[in-house]
């Protein structure tokens, strides 16, 4: 039986089926509108993703300069050798001929090659190569293998400044000072070479190789000046050889800006080498990370409170009978039967513990710790270096009499040398505490033009301009007339303060013929340009600040003077002369003459010969400089007179 289907209904499930054919296709070309418009760019990087193959490059580390632009760190062209092991036809044969030249195993370089990884670096044997075997490397021209650019961390000063600079590792990364610290400025960032492959890592052929350029780190400028660091450290050289300390450690600061010109720790390490060094070494910046009772130095403190505070004529006197009683304590003056009757400014010059003892209870608890802590002790001075300490000081409630008296004269009292520094600096440039630092500027590697610069930063006033003036005019008499004479220069107005600090044992007692030995100095006094500290731990022999890091500081400070050109005063306390002074002389001038003729006319001094030849072409002292009798006079010897000398 045929049943007919109405036209009607035929024509609606026509309609029905092109509609969802419609609505289909509507949405498939959504679909593909989306794909192609809106999801185009990421899934073609996608792509990309999967057949692009890169091959790193360093940028370069930013250069590391003192103030004058002397280069300290910088980078030198250390390629790094990389295998493809889908590109390798022969892996057996690559190894060989990479491990003849390489000097390494090899089987050790077959494993590398033939690792299942789209890009092998070659650790360790092909990192940071040398540029001669790079070359033998390409000239093989190895398939799969690829020399890339690469460099590595090179200090020309060998351990100069090592514990300020640090040191990068061999990923260009900084790891210690510096280095470390700014390490995100220096470093820059990576360039790369891409090419495209197929899935087994294969280059696709008629493929082309695109070079994205790295962009190096900016430099940075240091506040530190090369030629007093390298006084400095030659220095600490000689007192390591002469007296064979535990250690020694110095800093030299501009006390006007904070500045740190030179600062320096011993022992020390190569930064290119610090793999074969112990990391107690490397890691500890005693000028900023050792903290101890500091001993005479710490005095000067005492003394500016004092005088801030009309608590002392510094022409008042005082007797010291060698001792002075505190609470049933009896705190003995260094020596023995004590200096008698004397004026204040001979307390200072004499160091005298009763006479700052006097000083601390005339100013209390409550104002002496006041002053203390506005000079900056108990708290970080913030110099931009890692591993600073903050030192310790009494808690107000456990200061009694006898906490007191031995603070006042350095003793109980746990401070850091770079905060000693700064303290002394603000007690002499006009009573106001600097912030240290040591970064000055950035500037751009190519142009070398300043991007930005750091400026001295005031943290407080502490003490008045005149307050000021009487702390430097005490300081100068100390050279001159009282302990510190063996920093005494002629002509350069050197002021200072020894310092003698005895060392606690692990069990908090004293340890016997066990002491820092220190000396802080500045000059000129009327006109600071440079504080000098020095301290010396548990020197062989005699151990007074005053015998031991006195001279240390007196040529370093003379040498840097003449170094920044700085003009001699006339204007100068005069040293005191004792029996056991030795007199002062003048040098006379040997520029010219012959160097037997010498050596029979002052065969009473020592002298220093440098260089070939036997006419005098240079000396220093310089002629008419006034020093002790039997200073070593260093003359340079040459063919014939250089002009201009």
């Amino acid at each position: 039986m045929n049943v007919s289907i109405p036209g009607s209904l035929v024509r609606k499930r026509l309609f029905i089926a092109l509609s969802i054919g419609l609505l289909l296709f509507a949405g498939l070309l959504v679909r593909l509108g989306y794909v192609q418009l809106i999801q185009g760019t990421w899934l073609n990087e996608k792509a990309r993703e999967l057949w692009t193959r890169d091959i790193p490059f360093e940028g370069k580390r930013g250069r590391i300069l003192d103030r004058n632009g002397d280069v300290l760190a910088y980078n030198i062209s250390s390629p790094t050798v990389l295998a493809i092991p889908a590109q390798i036809k022969d892996p057996a044969q690559t190894a060989r001929e990479l491990a003849r030249i390489l000097l390494a195993p090899e089987e050790k370089i077959y494993r590398q090659i033939t690792k299942k990884e789209l890009i092998v670096r070659m650790n360790p044997y092909g990192r940071k190569i040398s540029e001669n075997r790079a070359k033998s490397i390409q000239e093989l021209r190895l398939p799969g293998i690829v020399v890339a650019e690469d460099n590595k961390r090179h200090y020309p000063e060998g351990s100069l400044a090592a514990h300020i600079l640090g040191f990068a590792g061999i990923d260009n990364q900084g790891l210690a000072g510096l280095e470390l610290i700014y390490d995100e400025k220096l470093r820059g960032t990576r360039g790369r070479v891409s090419f495209e492959a197929n899935a087994k890592g294969e280059k696709l052929p008629e493929s082309h190789e695109q070079f994205f350029a790295p962009k190096d780190g900016l430099d940075m400028v240091l506040t530190l000046d090369k030629n007093i660091q390298t006084i400095m450290e030659r220095e600490m050289d000689q007192a390591m050889a002469q007296y064979d300390p535990e250690n020694v450690l110095a800093i030299a600061m501009n006390p006007k800006t904070g500045e740190i010109l030179g600062m320096a720790s011993r022992p020390t390490f190569r930064p290119d080498n610090f793999q074969n060094v112990d990391p107690e070494v490397y890691n500890r910046n005693l000028p900023i990370w050792r903290t101890y009772e500091p001993g005479s130095t710490f005095k000067i403190i005492t003394l500016a409170a004092a005088l801030e505070e009309n608590q002392v004529n510094l022409k008042d006197h005082f007797y010291d009978p060698g001792f002075i009683k505190v609470s049933g304590a009896k705190l003995r003056c260094w020596k023995g039967g004590g200096h008698g009757s004397q004026t204040f400014l001979e307390v200072v010059q004499n160091s005298c513990n009763p006479g700052f003892v006097a000083l601390g209870q005339n100013l209390g608890k409550e104002k002496l710790f006041s002053y203390i802590k506005e000079f900056g002790f108990g708290e970080k001075t913030g110099i931009d270096l890692n591993g600073e300490a903050r030192g310790i000081l009494f808690k107000p409630e456990r200061v009694g009499p006898v906490e007191l008296a031995t603070t006042s004269f350095g003793q109980g009292v746990s401070v850091t040398p770079i905060q000693q520094v700064a303290a002394v600096a603000a007690a002499i440039n006009g009573g106001k505490l600097m912030k240290p630092y040591i970064q000055k500027a950035w500037q751009d590697p190519d142009s070398n033009k300043v991007l930005k610069k750091t400026k001295p930063e005031v943290k407080r006033q502490v003490i008045s301009e005149k307050t000021s003036k009487q702390i430097r005019q005490a300081l100068e008499s100390v050279v001159a007339k009282g302990t510190g004479r063996k920093a005494f220069i002629d002509g350069y107005r050197v002021g200072g303060k020894t310092g003698t600090a005895q060392k606690v044992g692990a069990n908090g007692r004293y340890l016997k013929n066990n002491h820092i030995v220190s000396f802080i100095g500045a000059a000129p006094m009327d006109d600071p340009r440079l504080v000098v500290y020095v301290a010396v731990d548990n020197p062989n022999g005699i151990q007074f600040g005053g015998v031991v890091a006195a001279p240390i500081v007196r040529n370093i400070l003379y040498d840097s003077l003449r170094y920044l050109k700085v003009d001699k005063r006339e204007k100068q306390i005069s040293p005191k002369q004792t029996p056991m002074t030795t007199p002062m002389v003048k040098v006379p001038n040997l520029v010219g003459e012959q160097i037997n003729d010498i050596r029979m006319s002052l065969y009473d001094t020592p002298l220093d010969v440098s260089g070939k030849g036997n006419v005098v072409i240079n000396q220093a002292p310089k002629p008419g400089e006034r020093v002790k009798k039997g200073t070593p006079i260093r003359i340079y010897l040459g063919d014939k007179k250089q002009k201009g000398d």
